[in-house]
């Protein structure tokens, strides 16, 4: 049976993804999370640009600096789109862009980028945590949640008819986690094993989070094997527990690449790896035999971290992170498997 994933520019082969980053961000607003910066900092955050002299200040209080969270607006998307473009000279051929209801997608956007850089971009479909849904999607039913996915999955995008979503996800939720977003992750179970697609979760910063989240998805139906739990490099930092976690079978992504700052702003009590750390706990999980279950990314979703900015961009695992894993003795082999081979199982649908 032939299997095809699906872009925003059309349905192409797994085989042509080439090296894919599956949790990123083109085009977002994260003013939701914006947080004071301290006291003593405050008249750095004032001005709404991102001088050379203020970014040392951004980069440890990201969420301090409205315009930093805003990457929606013009200066964002040029520079976005300059990126993306430094991605495939680098090496670079698809990227996952996980923005979904709540936080501003732009699939016409992404249309353009994917256009501008020959970079295969697939578009998620789904919800993103209770509290950035309207009054009118949160009462909204698990069968409603679900048929809104399917048609996004097979016959287009709301406003863009043609244009297939290729994966559910980010499907995000809190902790607790609230009644709307059970129902998210239930429709996303029930959905999953009839188009056979792949998800993605995005847990809150809770070690129980990642547990819950999987056991309602297959509960309702959803394969293990196609799902990807987002964000463990802030949310299960403990090699036992990462480790048991995998146990599960899902895809265990380490998505905060080039997020070099220890003080973790949205949840301060989570001492944030480094992208060395990183490396060690994708190592100890091909030491357990599930390197053919890691997926990597960067989640970008300010504009400190694009060049432009004094940030990393899109091709930073590919510049200097992959050959940092072959000094750890990571093969070829296994890289390839972790940021080509992983990617296109996950996004593959049967046709």
């Amino acid at each position: 049976m032939s299997s095809k994933v699906q872009t925003v520019l059309g349905d192409v082969s797994p085989a042509v993804l080439g090296r894919t980053l599956t949790h990123e961000h083109l085009a977002m607003n994260f003013e939701h999370f914006y947080r004071e910066p301290p006291s003593t900092l405050a008249g750095k955050f004032q001005a709404p640009s991102l001088e050379l002299h203020r970014i040392g200040y951004v980069r440890q209080y990201p969420y301090s600096l409205r315009y930093n969270l805003q990457l929606d607006d013009d200066a964002a998307q040029s520079a976005v789109t300059d990126d993306v473009i430094e991605y495939k000279i680098a090496g670079g051929g698809t990227i996952v862009e996980n923005t979904t209801e709540g936080l501003n997608r732009d699939i016409k956007f992404y249309q353009n980028v994917s256009r501008a850089s020959n970079v295969h971009i697939v578009a998620g479909t789904g919800h993103y945590i209770a509290d950035l849904q309207s009054g009118d999607t949160l009462q909204k039913s698990t069968e409603d949640v679900y048929n809104h996915m399917l048609q996004e999955l097979t016959k287009g995008c709301v406003n863009f008819e043609g244009v297939k979503a290729g994966f559910m996800g980010e499907i995000a939720s809190v902790w607790p986690l609230r009644d709307f977003e059970r129902k998210a992750i239930k429709a996303a179970g029930e959905l999953q094993p009839q188009l056979k697609c792949g998800v993605s979760f995005h847990p809150h910063r809770n070690k129980e989070a990642p547990f819950e989240i999987i056991r309602l998805y297959l509960e309702a139906g959803g394969s293990a094997d196609k799902v990807v739990m987002s964000h463990l490099d802030r949310t299960l930092v403990d090699d036992d527990i990462l480790l048991e976690f995998s146990q599960l079978g899902t895809y265990c992504q380490f998505d905060l690449f080039g997020t070099e700052v220890s003080y973790y702003q949205l949840e301060v009590t989570t001492d944030m790896l480094s992208d060395a750390q990183r490396i060690q706990k994708m190592a100890a999980l091909v030491k357990e035999g599930r390197g053919n279950r890691i997926l990597m990314s960067h989640d970008i979703h300010t504009k400190h971290r694009l060049t432009k900015f004094g940030g990393h961009g899109y091709a930073h695992i590919i510049n200097n992170v992959l050959p940092k894993m072959k000094s750890k003795g990571f093969s070829q082999e296994l890289i390839d498997m972790i940021t080509t081979e992983n990617p296109a199982r996950w996004l593959a649908i049967e046709n």
